[in-house]
Order: structure tokens, then C-alpha cells, then sequence
């Protein structure tokens, strides 16, 4: 189903004991920038650029959360920020795209056994900021996730995205046993993205 289709559900976000996710709001950009600013040198890894400058300011951020909250609004693609349950810090945030979407099109995609791009609803990116990876908040995110993204989106199948290089997030996928579907090379990346099937 097209994301701008309006039969399509759009989650108001959940809440666990560990954390509250809901859709991010130009008005989270201090938070969100600070969470940024302490992830930046693996964010650069996980993005494959050269974002977040280490001169990335606050304001800078806010026109970006303004965009994607923008974009939320249109059902063009979803941006979550994951917040403690009191909303005073940032923990990291979450993307959802269709597989439909122009990053996907200009992409050369190689199916891993067989998979077919185009059964799958959704792809979806997350990071979890640095601090708070010792303790396994993205593998408790990414076990809340998949419940949620059937239940609440009501997708059949959706993939989660990460960069081969994010050796940390490649290594937590796996021990949670989601096969490898598809390699992504986009001409904008040195490296490979790994697309990881939920069914």
C-alpha cells in the first residue's frame, strides 16, 4: 500500500518500559542534537557521510527536524525519536521508508535467495546514541519493533536497513536471527547496505 494512500495507518508511536517513541517534532532539537552530537562519529559511519559536522549546530538541526516533520505529516517517509518516558533525553531515532521511495530507485539492489524487493511494505533505518548501546537499548528496540510494525502499520513485510560498515548494528541484527534479503549499492555510498527480512 502507497504510504500516501489514506487507508494506510500511520502509528501515533508506542511506549515500553524502556522508552516512549512518538513522531519527532521541530521542537525536539535540542534533545535530538545533543543525542546527534555524542553519536556523530558512528552516525557518520551508519550514514556514510561526513553528517554531523562537528561544527553541526542546534539551529542547523531544527530546520532539519522541520523537514522531517514535514515530511511525516505528507506521508512521504516517517521520522520517530526514540525519548526516555519523562521526554528529557534523547535516546536515538527511527526511519521509515516505502521501498518505493527515490534512495531505493537510484540504488542497484541484489536479492539475497530469491527475495523480491517489491513484496516488501516497508524499510526501515534506526539508531540508538552511543551511551546507550552498552546496555542493549537497540536490541530492545529493534524486539519492540516488529510487533509494532505488523500490529499498528499492518505490514506484511517489511526489511530493516543498516550499513555494512556499522559493524555493531550488523552484528545485533544478526544474533537476532533476521535473514540477510538484500545488498544495497547506492552510487552515493563506498559501501553496501544490508537489508534484513522480517516476515
Amino acid at each position: 500500500m502507497p504510504f500516501t494512500d489514506d487507508a494506510m495507518p500511520v502509528s501515533a508511536g508506542m511506549r515500553t518500559e524502556d522508552f516512549l517513541l512518538r513522531p519527532i517534532r521541530e521542537a525536539d532539537a535540542e534533545l535530538d542534537h545533543e543525542a546527534v552530537m555524542e553519536s556523530r562519529e558512528f552516525l557518520r559511519t551508519w550514514e556514510q557521510s561526513s553528517w554531523p559536522e562537528d561544527d553541526f549546530t542546534v539551529e542547523a538541526n531544527r530546520e532539519d527536524l522541520r523537514k522531517l516533520e514535514r515530511r511525516h505529516t505528507a506521508k512521504e517517509a516517517f521520522t520517530y525519536t526514540v525519548m526516555n518516558l519523562t521526554e528529557t533525553r534523547c535516546l536515538g531515532c527511527l526511519y521509515i521508508f516505502s521501498t518505493d521511495a527515490g534512495m531505493f530507485r537510484r540504488a542497484e539492489i541484489s536479492a539475497i535467495d530469491r527475495a523480491e524487493w517489491s513484496d516488501y511494505d516497508a524499510a526501515v533505518y534506526f539508531w540508538i546514541r552511543k551511551s546507550d548501546l552498552a546496555d542493549a537499548l537497540d536490541r530492545r528496540l529493534l524486539d519492540a519493533l516488529r510487533p509494532w510494525l505488523a500490529r499498528d502499520w499492518r505490514f506484511d513485510k517489511v526489511l530493516f536497513v543498516t550499513n555494512e560498515q556499522f559493524e555493531q548494528q550488523v552484528e545485533m541484527i544478526e544474533k537476532a536471527e533476521l535473514p540477510l534479503a538484500f545488498r544495497i549499492d547506492d552510487p552515493k555510498a563506498e559501501r553496501d547496505f544490508l537489508a534484513y527480512a522480517v516476515r
